[in-house]
């Protein structure tokens, strides 16, 4: 049977849909600073301080890996919920096996390359011989689970696209009770120091999948497709563009936020622990507003699927009164307790000043940053992601003009106002592309 939907005039139902689905979402985010904040705090209190600037470095590098493959999740998501949303039981089948296959390959792919991507990674980001070291303990344990960690990627788009939000939020603190539990277990029960703090992070990701596939096992019904329909060429074609193209976009946006750091850099050591600390405050906004992102692509692709033009605007209409509506919270609270926070981040007086100087660009992108995070939302549901990508190629570009240019003009007042550049082209640019969304829908 086609998912259902609240109907077209029941904008109480909408709202009460769209909180449903974003709420665990938004706790489940919650969740994720838990993870490293214990491998941190077990590191931190190990023999030397190369330890802890082991682990983050390791940590940093097989974050931005796995963060790059962050495509896993959104493609499966944007396809799941257009079969959910068709009653499409056999493509929705077909959809999760072909991404875990897909899943299984890539991270098998990793494994391969590990000396390649541990010695050339670990070495672009620099730290003494010691620290390097350490990373390459921390990060050579933890790699070995790289197929099952992109695998989770797919099971969490499964249960988005099949908006089973809770059960997703319950994955998410299983895999966190299990990486606490055996840190403790590997590191002061093993003795296995940074290397353990690693296999600990390993083991959360192979018992989480674990945990994953027995719930897909129960959720997902009906025979399973043979290789030929899973190996079918169009299907298969589909999944790969997609996935493409939400790779090209995430590297264009992590390009952005690399070009901001180096810029940053570049006038001198204070202005880049401030604003290294002040996009702290963009990536607390980003916990809220992504469980409202992820709320549209769930509900964006139960809608395309099952072809309802009026669906995907009640879509959109209600998703962004919410995201708009959290912006101005976050930019509120910024406005009021940012100096307060400024001083919990930091107690060194040149970094505090600095960061107090430029808080003002921090107050204003929630509100600049949020159309931009939910259409992203949109279009992954929707599975428009040519459209997605090339709006993040023009946004890319339009920061480069303002990066090169302003800086030397304003200083870093200059590099701020480039970085609202970035985030307001965003949602400019698909903006724009809506209406050739709505018009193929329905």
């Amino acid at each position: 049977m086609p998912a259902t939907l609240p109907s077209a005039t029941d904008a109480a139902g909408w709202h009460r849909r769209v909180l449903h689905l974003a709420v665990p979402v938004v706790l489940a985010n919650l969740t994720q600073p838990l993870m490293s904040a214990v491998d941190t705090a077990v590191a931190g209190h190990l023999a030397e301080p190369a330890f802890l600037g082991g682990v983050a470095l390791g940590g940093l590098l097989l974050n931005f890996v796995f963060w790059g493959f962050g495509f896993l999740r959104m493609g499966t998501t944007g396809l799941v919920a257009q079969a959910h949303g068709a009653g499409d039981g056999a493509a929705l089948r077909a959809t999760l096996l072909r991404a875990l296959l897909m899943a299984f390959g890539l991270g098998v792919a990793l494994l391969l390359l590990k000396p390649l991507l541990l010695g050339v990674g670990l070495g672009l980001l620099g730290g003494s011989a010691e620290v390097q070291l350490h990373a390459a303990e921390y990060a050579g344990a933890r790699i070995w689970s790289a197929p099952l960690a992109l695998a989770n990627y797919v099971v969490l788009g499964f249960l988005l696209g099949t908006q089973r939000v809770r059960m997703a939020l319950a994955l998410q603190i299983w895999i966190n009770i299990v990486n606490a539990v055996a840190v403790f277990a590997y590191v002061y029960g093993l003795d296995a120091g940074v290397a353990g703090i690693g296999a600990a992070t390993a083991t959360a990701d192979a018992l989480g999948f674990v945990a994953g596939a027995l719930v897909l096992s129960r959720s997902v019904r009906g025979a399973l497709p043979g290789w030929g329909v899973i190996g079918e060429r169009k299907a298969l074609w589909r999944l790969v563009a997609i996935n493409r193209d939400i790779f090209i976009r995430t590297i264009c946006l992590l390009l952005g936020f690399a070009w901001f750091a180096r810029a940053g850099a570049a006038q001198g050591d204070a202005i880049l622990a401030a604003n290294a600390l002040l996009l702290n405050f963009q990536t607390f906004m980003a916990y809220g507003l992504d469980g409202f992102a992820h709320a549209a692509e769930a509900l964006a692709g139960t809608a395309v699927g099952a072809r309802q033009q009026q669906a995907l605007r009640q879509t959109i209409r209600v998703t962004l009164i919410w995201s708009l509506g959290i912006a101005a919270l976050f930019s509120l609270l910024y406005w009021a307790l940012g100096p307060a926070i400024i001083g919990l981040l930091t107690d060194q007086a040149t970094v505090r000043e600095a960061a107090l100087l430029y808080l003002p660009w921090m107050i204003a992108a929630p509100l600049l940053s949020a159309w931009g995070f939910l259409f992203d939302g949109i279009f992954i549901g929707a599975t428009r992601t040519g459209a997605l990508m090339r709006s993040m190629v023009w946004s890319l570009g339009g920061f480069a003009v303002a990066v090169s240019t302003l800086p030397s003009i304003f200083g870093n007042h200059g590099l701020w106002l480039a970085f609202m550049v970035l985030m307001t082209l965003r949602g400019i640019t698909l903006a724009l592309a809506l209406p050739a969304l709505l018009r193929t829908t329905g």
